[in-house]
C-alpha cells in the first residue's frame, strides 16, 4: 500500500498518546543494535564501530540448528555445554568481543535442528520441548560467566536472552494455524508457548542471578487468515492465543514495531479494521495497544523492542526513506520509546546495509562503509 498521510495536530497528538502512557519516562532504557550477520562475520570492523556508537546491547541470533547452528548433530548430553556435538566457536568470539567493546550480548535462541523435528525445517517447532530446554540450559551455563574453554579462556557472562524470532510470521514458525473440526486453531501460538517455556525454564534452571528471558519478538503485522496464501497472526491475536495456550513465565515481552511504507513516520497510526475495531498492526505509533493487552493478560511485564529501523533510498527505491529522514526518524523513534515507562530496551536494525538490495538497507553504514547521517543521530542518543 502506497499512500501519503497528512496529519492534523489532533491526529498527531492521538498518535503520541497511544505511544506514550501518562506515567514518567522509563529509567535507563538500553540502546542497542541487531546485526549478527556483520558482527559474526566481520568483527574487526563491527565491534570498534559498536564501541564508538556507545552501543549498550548487541542482539545476536544463537542458532540451535540450521546454517551456523550449534547442534547440527544430536548431543549425547544436551545439557552439557562441553558435549562434543556442540560447536559454539563463533558465539564464543562474539561474547569475548562484546566484553572488550563494553557491549552486552542479547542471545536469541532460534532454529530447530533437523534431528529435533524429523527434518521439518528450522522454522518448525521441535518435536520435544525437552530438547530445546536442555539446549537453553547448556547455553546459559556456557555463558554464565565462569565457563572455561579448552584453551583456558573464561567466557564473559550473558544475562539477556530472547526466545525465537517473530513466531507470528510463517517465515520463522510454521504452521501458523491448524484445523480442529470445523474451526481453525492458532497453532504457531501453541507451539511458541512451548518454545518460550522451554527456553525460559532452561535458562533459569541454571540458578545464575539476573538472567532475563524475553518472549514474543513479534512481527508488527498478521492477517489472521488460515486460508490465505501466506497465513500469519496479528500481534494482539498472537498474544491472546499465547495466554490461551498456557504461557505463564517470561521476564519481558518483545515486539518489532516496524513502519509499513515509506510515507509512514514513527507517529503514523495504523488504519483501523472494519467497524473501527483495534488494528491488526502494532507499530511504534500504537505500541500502547500492545502494552494495554499485555497488562490485561500478564500484569506489569516489561517490554523490549528488539528490532526496529528505517530503510534508506538510496539504495531501496521502493521502501526506503531519504538519509535525512532516516536520521530524523531514528531520533524520534528512540525518544518515543524512552518516554514509555514500560519499555526497557530498543535495538536498531542494522549496523550496515546488507549487500543484496533485496535485503534490508536500514544500516547506519552503506554497504561500502560510508556513514549515513543516522550514524551521528545514533551516537547522540541519551544513555
Amino acid at each position: 500500500m502506497r499512500r501519503r498521510l497528512l496529519f492534523a495536530a489532533a491526529a498527531l497528538a492521538a498518535a503520541v498518546a497511544l505511544a506514550v502512557p501518562a506515567a514518567g519516562a522509563a529509567p535507563g532504557m538500553l540502546v542497542g543494535i541487531f546485526d549478527d550477520g556483520l558482527t559474526l562475520t566481520n568483527p574487526d570492523f563491527a565491534f570498534p564501530q559498536l564501541q564508538q556508537l556507545r552501543v549498550q546491547v548487541l542482539r545476536v541470533n544463537l542458532r540451535w540448528g540450521g546454517a551456523g547452528g550449534v547442534a547440527l548433530r544430536r548431543p549425547a548430553n544436551a545439557a552439557d555445554p562441553a558435549d562434543p556435538a556442540y560447536d559454539w566457536s563463533v558465539y564464543d568470539r562474539a561474547v569475548v568481543n562484546g566484553e572488550r567493546s563494553g557491549v552486552r550480548i542479547l542471545f536469541t535462541i532460534y532454529g530447530t535442528p533437523s534431528w529435533a523435528n524429523g527434518n521439518a525445517g528450522v522454522n518448525h517447532a521441535p518435536s520435544s520441548a525437552t530438547d530445546l530446554r536442555r539446549f537453553a540450559y547448556a547455553a546459559a551455563t556456557r555463558y554464565g560467566g565462569s565457563f572455561q574453554t579448552k584453551d583456558g579462556t573464561t567466557l564473559p557472562p550473558v544475562r539477556l536472552w530472547l526466545a525465537w524470532n517473530e513466531p507470528n510470521n510463517p517465515v520463522f514458525l510454521k504452521p501458523q494455524f491448524r484445523r480442529v473440526g470445523s474451526k481453525w486453531a492458532y497453532q504457531a501460538a501453541a507451539d511458541y508457548a512451548r518454545i518460550c517455556t522451554a527456553i525460559y525454564t532452561g535458562v533459569h534452571s541454571t540458578a545464575i542471578a539476573n538472567e532475563k528471558v524475553g518472549c514474543g519478538a513479534t512481527n508488527p503485522r498478521g492477517n489472521n487468515d488460515p486460508s490465505s496464501t501466506r497465513p500469519s497472526t496479528s500481534p494482539l491475536a498472537f498474544l491472546r492465543a499465547l495466554k490461551n495456550a498456557g504461557l505463564t513465565h517470561f521476564d519481558a515481552y518483545a515486539h518489532h514495531p516496524y513502519y509499513g511504507n515509506r510515507f509512514e513516520t514513527p507517529t503514523t497510526l495504523p488504519r483501523r479494521t472494519a467497524g473501527g475495531k483495534a488494528p491488526d498492526v502494532v507499530t511504534l505509533a500504537n505500541i500502547g495497544a500492545l502494552v494495554t493487552q499485555l497488562t490485561e493478560l500478564y500484569g506489569n511485564k516489561r517490554v523490549w523492542i528488539t528490532e526496529y529501523g528505517y530503510q534508506t533510498n538510496p539504495p531501496d527505491r521502493f521502501f526506503g526513506v531519504t538519509w535525512a529522514q532516516q536520521a530524523k526518524y531514528l531520533s524520534q523513534s528512540f525518544a518515543l520509546a524512552r518516554r514509555n515507562p514500560r519499555i526497557d530496551m530498543m535495538l536498531w536494525f542494522l549496523l550496515q546495509d546488507e549487500p543484496n538490495v533485496a535485503g534490508w538497507q536500514s544500516g547506519l553504514f552503506t554497504v561500502t562503509g560510508a556513514r549515513k547521517p543516522a550514524y551521528a543521530a545514533f551516537q547522540r542518543l541519551p544513555r
